[in-house]
């Protein structure tokens, strides 16, 4: 559900061009909340769900203001997310808390290897969502999830990668499904994320601040078997540009994602997915050359 990647990357012995666009990268594509297609279908009250991620991607082409900046500037993500869900009722309402442990290494080589590398654990997440709407029988859904990002993930603000972000972020999510054909169905997914500041970034802890990040998703599931589903999804993120002590980046993510996703039901508590995709639009930061993401499901 979430693809927690890259950190508050910080220029440290790089050249003007490449420290503008690193200056400030985890507030931007790792706030986004992705979806996995079919996550906004409720299952009834009383069921557990434990997953677990893994999650490669690797960039090598960096972006400043839409231009392509000069050399071989590689950023690989390694990351592993735990994730716990139970479903409730309350007041006639189908919700599900949950908690997310992200965990994981980043790693630069090339042009950017003196970003150089590290490893631990991500800012945990607790959120919720709230079923507005919940027709099994017709297969349409809506729900609404409010997430809370806490700030206890690795930090130290003289490292030029960390996996966590050292500051409060609260984010709200809604999620429509519907089928429109036989074995057809359409997800569509709209968040908006708000950060608090980082009052210790960077070597001279400054106090970064982040406007609103905005992020769509769009998945067309085709169910190919009983057990099969094969899924096209397209998302889009947009805003978050960064302020160092009052003066602006620059830095507004405006990026355009592809994923292929395959979801496989190995026995009727055991699903694995498989998902494939890469950036597709960059305007600043790095691009993902490539995304290989792994999810196991257990449901009891």
């Amino acid at each position: 559900m979430l693809r927690f990647i890259d950190s508050s990357l910080r220029p440290r012995a790089l050249g003007a061009g490449l420290a503008l666009a690193l200056s400030a990268l985890l507030p931007q594509p790792a706030a986004a909340i992705d979806v996995a297609p079919g996550d906004y279908t409720a299952a009834p009250p009383g069921t557990n769900l434990v997953l677990v991620y893994y999650q490669f991607a690797h960039r090598d082409a960096l972006y400043a203001d839409g231009d392509k900046l000069p050399g071989k500037n590689s950023l690989d993500s390694t990351v592993g997310i735990l994730r716990a869900v139970h479903f409730a009722q309350i007041g006639g309402y189908t919700i599900d808390p949950q908690i997310l442990l992200p965990f994981g290494r980043l790693s630069a080589s090339d042009d950017a290897s003196a970003l150089g590398s590290n490893s631990g654990f991500g800012d945990p997440i607790l959120a919720m969502t709230l079923w507005l709407l919940n027709d099994a029988q017709s297969g349409r859904y809506f729900g609404i999830a409010p997430y809370l990002f806490l700030p206890f993930g690795q930090y130290e603000r003289k490292d030029a990668l960390n996996l966590g972000e050292n500051r409060w972020a609260f984010a709200l999510q809604a999620g429509f499904i519907t089928p429109l054909w036989s074995k057809t169905k359409l997800d569509l997914t709209a968040d908006a994320k708000w950060f608090g500041d980082n009052n210790d970034y960077g070597a001279g802890s400054a106090r970064l601040e982040t406007s609103t990040l905005y992020h769509l998703q769009a998945a067309l599931r085709f169910q190919v078997s009983d057990k099969l589903e094969i899924s096209p999804y397209l998302s889009w993120r947009y805003g978050g540009e960064n302020r160092v002590d009052g003066h602006k980046l620059d830095d507004r993510t405006n990026t355009t994602n592809f994923l292929l996703s395959a979801t496989y039901q190995v026995t009727p508590s055991d699903q694995l997915q498989l998902q494939l995709g890469r950036d597709l639009d960059v305007d600043n930061g790095f691009e993902e050359q490539s995304r290989i993401n792994l999810r196991y499901m257990k449901v009891f």
